[in-house]
């Protein structure tokens, strides 16, 4: 049931749309498709009209319908799995350039999670926010040991926009999936739990820093990444207080070229940092778009890379990251069959898959884009291009692969505007043959024993004590099985007795019946027709139970 709040807000979605000429999206619902002749009374309709493409004019509605909808654009700018390239390409352009909130309103929302005064925490705190986005914003501020930070603030308000909008969200796409075919093909019920779920995620601040934390100690020792320092004692769910850093946008080329920074070595080096995260630590920053990262010229041959906004980060199994790996290893030795397999082996396509029917798609897809030189190879593309085969093939969504696929189109297409000839599978492929080798190689085994010696050396003082109990058990064990089978012989022989004793029994009546009989016979004749032959018998049988009975 829709309330009357939500109608308004309908209807101004409505109007959005139809004003960036995406009526036939409007028209396309069910209630509204009896009044398609309106599309053809719109006076803007009646002359022809150059329109921008569909993928701007949708960018442009998701912007004017505020916040909200512009996360959700961002999130449906990863599903390559769902969206057509030129309507995700342009999604990906999204921005979070919303205009910022009073600072009066930042102060309160601070001194109401910290409650304390911010002219007391802060020696500075700047009220003119130096970014926005559509969950918060971030003001400059100095702490009292002199440390130059950035605060961010969560929106007022914006959990219960928020809420509205999803609300009215799964009741048009509920209608959608009951009256579109496209829309149940695209899952847009589904589409929009995702999507509540990742955006509550980022509002919670204290997620953020600490994922931020566990990249920070990841890259600890490391040159390539940098990740600021987060200042846990002013972190709240509405309010991040993390170190501030300075360098040049990764997507201002021209400046990093002015610095004299070696852009080959920059561009190998992203490389580097998303296979290290996935493969090494198991943990990504899934959010690397080019304004989330940033360049140190401390070094400018060879320069640092600095990460901020960590709302969104990825993990996969360890299964998931052997397939991963066994995927592209094969794919790039053309193992059609292989990469047909692992997709049954890892569970991403139902059991049942017919393999050679899959390797046959897979190869379809593939071999063309072996006609260009491997340094002109997209790792991303490679991947859109087997999830895409692999959904024909029921594939399941999986969200993590998805994070996985998002990440690695942001590295690559970085990675390659920085440097265009950039070949991937030359830095990629050590990587990979190495991180195989530590799973299932010799290093393996190796890394196994190292890291159960803590467990073996604590267990060591006690290895006298654990044999004898072992072995006492041991022999306990066979002292038991030797009773079990003298108590089986026992009943054997038990039984047997009782068997004798019956057969004695019926051999002695039959022998004392034979005697009565004769017995009862007078000397004169037969007062018993055949009695002597009837005894004679009996007494035959009898003695012949009892021996046979006896000797058993």
């Amino acid at each position: 049931m829709i309330r009357p709040s939500q109608l308004l807000r309908l209807l101004r979605i409505n109007y959005v749309l139809m004003k960036h000429g995406l009526d036939d999206i409007v028209f396309e619902i069910h209630l509204f498709r009896p009044f398609r002749i309106i599309l053809f009374l719109n006076p803007w309709n009646w002359m022809p009209r150059k329109r921008a493409p569909r993928g701007v004019r949708i960018r442009q509605t998701l912007e004017d319908l505020g916040p909200v909808f512009i996360k959700l654009g961002q999130m449906l700018s990863t599903r390559r799995d769902l969206l057509a390239d030129d309507i995700a390409l342009e999604l990906n352009k999204l921005q979070d350039n919303v205009p910022p909130f009073p600072a009066d309103q930042a102060r309160a929302i601070i001194e109401k999670s910290l409650k304390c005064d911010v002219n007391e925490t802060f020696l500075r705190f700047d009220s003119e926010p130096f970014a926005s986005a559509s969950i918060a914003q971030v003001h400059g501020a100095q702490l009292e040991d002199g440390s130059e930070v950035i605060v961010k603030v969560v929106r007022p308000d914006i959990k219960k926009i928020i809420s509205r909008d999803i609300a009215l969200m799964y009741v048009i796409a509920e209608l959608a999936e009951r009256y579109s075919y496209n829309a149940r093909r695209l899952r847009v019920i589904e589409v929009v739990a995702e999507y509540e779920k990742t955006i509550h995620d980022e509002l919670n601040l204290q997620r953020e820093a600490a994922n931020a934390s566990q990249l920070r100690r990841n890259f600890s020792q490391s040159a390539a990444l940098y990740i600021p320092e987060i200042h846990w004692d002013y972190v709240r769910r509405d309010v991040m207080v993390m170190e501030r850093i300075s360098g040049i946008p990764i997507g201002h080329v021209d400046a990093l070229v002015e610095h004299g920074v070696n852009l080959k070595n920059l561009s190998e080096r992203g490389v580097e940092i998303f296979f290290t995260q996935v493969f090494k630590h198991n943990f990504f920053h899934a959010d690397m778009h080019p304004g989330n990262i940033f360049v140190d010229l401390k070094n400018p041959d060879n320069a640092q890379y600095i990460a901020v906004d960590f709302g969104i980060v990825g993990s996969l199994s360890t299964d998931d990251q052997r397939y991963l790996a066994e995927n592209f290893l094969a794919f790039f030795k053309r193992d059609y069959q292989r990469v047909a397999q692992l997709h049954v082996d890892s569970g991403w396509v139902p059991r049942d898959t017919r393999v050679d029917e899959f390797e046959s798609a897979i190869r379809s897809v593939c071999e063309p884009i072996f006609e260009k030189p491997l340094k002109d190879i997209s790792f991303g593309q490679v991947l859109l291009g087997l999830f895409q085969t692999a959904q024909r093939f029921n594939m399941e969504v999986q969200p993590q692969l998805v994070l996985l696929q998002k990440t690695l189109l942001n590295i690559e297409g970085l990675g390659r505007q920085l440097y265009p000839d950039l070949d991937l599978w030359k830095t990629a492929k050590p990587f990979l043959e190495n991180w195989m080798d530590e799973q299932i190689g010799t290093k393996a085994m190796l890394k196994g024993f190292k890291k159960n010696l803590p467990y073996i050396a604590e267990k060591l003082p006690e290895m006298p004590n654990l044999i004898y109990a072992a072995l006492s058990r041991a022999a306990e064990g066979e002292n038991h099985a030797d009773q079990q089978l003298e108590m089986r012989k026992l009943r054997k022989e038990i039984s047997r007795s009782n068997q004798r004793t019956v057969t004695t029994i019926i051999g002695s009546s039959l022998l004392i019946s034979a005697f009565v009989v004769y017995s009862l016979n007078p000397v004169s004749g037969a007062l018993i027709w055949g009695a002597p032959v009837m005894s004679w018998v009996c007494g035959s049988i009898g003695a012949a139970i009892i021996y046979y009975g006896l000797s058993d």
